[in-house]
Parts: C-alpha cells; sequence; structure tokens
C-alpha cells in the first residue's frame, strides 16, 4: 500500500507536467492534439521513470539497469498507444474537449502503467 501511495504521487507529478503542457500546447497555442498528445506523454513519462527510481521502485535489482530502461520503453510504448487511443476516440467519437479526453487517457495509462512496472519491470518484495 505504501507502495501505491508514493506512486500516486509520482504519478500526481508526472500529470500535472503532461495536463499543463498539453494545455498549453493544444489548447492555447492550438498545435494538433495528437502530436501533442504524443510529446507530452513522452515528457510526462520521462519524469515519471526518474521519479519512481528515485522514490517508489528499486532500480537495477531484477534487471540490469540498460535492460530495465527497455523494459519500461516498451510499457510506456503501449502506455502511449492506450494514451493515443483513448485520446482520439474521446475527441472525434465522444465530441470531448481535448482536455477531458487527455484526462480520461491519462487515468487509464496510469492504471496501466503501474500494474506493468510492478509485475514486469521492478522487483516487488
Amino acid at each position: 500500500m505504501k507502495r501505491l501511495t508514493r506512486y500516486l504521487g509520482v504519478g500526481a507529478a508526472a500529470t500535472v507536467i503532461d495536463i499543463s503542457l498539453f494545455a498549453l500546447f493544444a489548447s492555447a497555442l492550438r498545435y494538433n492534439y495528437l502530436l501533442v498528445g504524443c510529446a507530452t506523454f513522452l515528457v510526462a513519462t520521462a519524469a515519471n521513470y526518474a521519479l519512481s527510481v528515485r522514490y517508489v521502485f528499486e532500480s537495477g535489482v531484477r534487471f540490469e539497469r540498460h535492460h530495465e530502461i527497455l523494459l519500461v520503453f516498451a510499457v510506456s510504448t503501449i502506455g502511449l498507444a492506450l494514451n493515443q487511443l483513448v485520446l482520439y476516440s474521446g475527441v472525434e467519437y465522444g465530441h470531448l474537449h481535448p482536455i477531458v479526453s487527455k484526462l480520461m487517457a491519462t487515468g487509464i495509462v496510469f492504471g496501466w502503467n503501474y500494474l506493468a512496472r510492478s509485475h514486469f519491470v521492478f522487483r516487488i518484495p
């Protein structure tokens, strides 16, 4: 439970980065929401990884660091696909505001990232 609580804090920080940059570039500056969604997801994922290995998971225990990073990128690639699918579906089919769709996508991907990282990437004692 403690790990999940710390991951929620890390996720909140990454979400602030993701949504703030998304709002600036997609809403305020009117860049293409899918391109912005991809870019901000990558920035937030890098922040999430850096914070996660510092505060949530123990890095380099289960796999060597380079292998661990490759696994995080694999998990994040699936997360990015989910992010883009939910973002696109919400805007194009649900007729939702891009920020609402982005929030939905972020919630879904948060769950995926935690489960995948805790079961496939990092060792959970």
